[in-house]
């Protein structure tokens, strides 16, 4: 699953895509369930064509390429000699516990990760001191991403 923030026309919405099959994507914006079936591969500049089925009514936005902006990602942490924390999830940060400069010991909870619904305590792997955080609360983060860096 991926999460994205985007705006759109001024407006924010929060959306999950769950399952990408063929042409046909499940997602949901701002909590609300769609099937969305593209018509044609995106590309660059192309006006983005999508249909909606749904019982529910869809929200009413005109999704043109440059309207859409992705949250920014989180900057690769400078792990020379450090432990890297990292996701092991697709999700939200909820909150980070600590700052860089600070004295973190093995299993001790680093960051609140929010993923598929669910509150995920995301631990040091090792005592050290903390180096480097490449997060922020409200970040969306993928799989793999590192969030903290402890040497």
């Amino acid at each position: 699953m991926k999460n994205y923030k985007l705006k759109i026309n001024g407006n924010n919405y929060n959306v999950d895509i769950n399952e990408v099959e063929g042409q046909e994507i499940k997602l949901e914006v701002n909590g609300t369930a769609y099937t969305v079936t593209v018509d044609q591969e995106l590309r660059a500049h192309q006006t983005r064509t999508t249909t909606v089925i749904s019982d529910r009514a869809a929200p009413r936005v005109s999704a043109a390429h440059g309207d859409v902006q992705r949250a920014s990602a989180p900057k690769p942490g400078s792990a020379a000699g450090g432990t890297k924390v990292t996701t092991p999830l697709p999700g939200t940060i909820l909150d980070v516990f600590v700052n860089v400069g600070d004295q973190v010991k093995s299993g001790q909870t680093v960051v609140l990760l929010e993923a598929m619904k669910m509150e995920n305590n995301i631990e040091a792997d090792t005592e050290g001191t903390v180096t480097s955080i490449n997060v922020r609360k409200g970040d969306s983060v993928l799989e793999g991403d590192t969030l903290i860096v402890i040497s």
